[in-house]
């Protein structure tokens, strides 16, 4: 699809996705992130996985859309009959951003779900970081249909008014207990910024804190879709408690430690 002159969007397979690669990831040689992610990808592909890419003459990739059928949400979260924006992003460059680019790529899947004939869209958002906030699909006609601790959202845009809202698993999010003893990181390949932060996580937790972590891998949406942090691809725990829900560097890590243990 040709925007400006400038951008057009593509669709990313498992034939072409390692020539443009995916969220700022280009060798696959050099990049296990790149790597998880082509082989999850690959996975869920033929269950409807879609990623459309950005690329502009002037900047190259700037920018992409993933999205899969509601049943197999990356997410705790309830969504069949629904088409569900797992993440989406434009601009690594400043010059690439408020072009109207992000709602093209929108508006794309819109008519996509309708074409389908499912109940609509939908998403999760969050008003801080690692994920999208909610401004763009309220500008699209998203609406929120529930929240969830400590900050996120979840939207959608419905075609039938009379179709079940989408949810979030309020008995599985933040509901943790299920890990009381030590530290446990759980990651889903599905976002590939999880490898470089776990490996730093998981160095400091034993050199620093003599912990031997205990990593869980959500090998397919069913683990994903039980994750007690809304985010779905990524959650921190310490005895039971929830520390993070998204991705941190050794040392945040490192200083919530320190104010935890303190506080025995």
């Amino acid at each position: 699809m040709e925007l400006d002159g400038n951008a057009q969007i593509i669709d990313l397979t498992p034939e072409n996705i390692a020539d443009y690669g995916v969220c700022g990831y280009k060798d696959v040689a050099k990049h296990l992130e790149l790597r998880n992610k082509i082989q999850w990808f690959g996975q869920y592909y033929p269950q409807g996985l879609r990623i459309k890419a950005l690329i502009t003459k002037t900047e190259g990739y700037q920018g992409m859309l993933e999205y899969i059928p509601g049943e197999y949400v990356h997410r705790p979260v309830r969504a069949k009959g629904y088409l569900f924006i797992h993440c989406i992003f434009v601009g690594f460059k400043s010059t690439c951003k408020h072009h109207g680019y992000a709602s093209a790529m929108l508006q794309t899947i819109v008519e996509e779900a309708r074409q389908k004939q499912l109940a609509g869209l939908a998403v999760v958002t969050r008003k801080s970081a690692f994920m999208a906030g909610s401004d763009i699909f309220l500008k699209n006609g998203f609406l929120v249909v529930d929240q969830a601790k400590p900050d996120f959202e979840l939207l959608a845009l419905k075609f039938d008014e009379a179709a079940e809202n989408p949810h979030f698993r309020h008995e599985i999010i933040n509901h943790s207990d299920g890990y009381p003893a030590g530290l446990t990181v759980m990651r889903s390949f599905q976002c590939p910024y999880t490898e470089k932060n776990i490996k730093a996580i998981l160095e400091a937790a034993k050199g620093e804190f003599g912990l031997e972590a205990n990593l869980v891998e959500m090998a397919d949406f069913e683990a994903a879709q039980n994750c007690p942090s809304p985010f779905g691809s990524f959650c921190l725990i310490y005895q039971g408690e929830v520390l993070s829900h998204h991705p941190i560097s050794s040392t945040r890590f490192a200083n919530i430690m320190r104010q935890k243990l303190k506080g025995k």
